[in-house]
């Protein structure tokens, strides 16, 4: 059982990136999938969550440029993140939490973390 982030990367400045979450050994039915990401020097905060029902949340200060989506298979989950500033320069990482129907902000409640994929926004 894992999480597979991938999609980050390198881009300028009001770019965009779609961010992927794959699940492996099992599927996302019934659980609370979330965007975490972690700034050099900085503490991992919450940024998007889907809850178990397929409610969406979203860190205030993103909210407009950010999306984040289910496949209808429940497999993947995705991220598009627009308009990118450099202060979005970070480790994303995806984790799910079984059937939590808010955006869960305690990092330990969570059951499974992906690895993380970088996302670098310089120009």
């Amino acid at each position: 059982v894992q999480l597979v982030e991938s999609g980050g990367g390198s881009v300028q400045p009001g770019g965009s990136l779609t961010l992927s979450c794959a699940a492996s050994g099992f599927t996302f039915h019934d659980y609370s999938i979330a965007w975490f990401r972690q700034a050099p020097g900085k503490e991992r905060e919450g940024v998007a969550s889907l809850g178990h029902d397929g409610t969406p949340y979203y860190k205030d200060t993103m909210k407009g440029r950010l999306t984040i989506s289910i496949d209808g298979d429940k497999i993947t989950v995705y991220l598009r993140m627009n308009n990118l500033h450099p202060d979005d320069t970070a480790v994303y990482y995806c984790a799910a939490i079984w059937r939590y129907a808010l955006f869960c902000y305690s990092m330990d409640s969570y059951d499974h973390w992906g690895q993380g994929t970088q996302v670098t926004v310089s120009s």
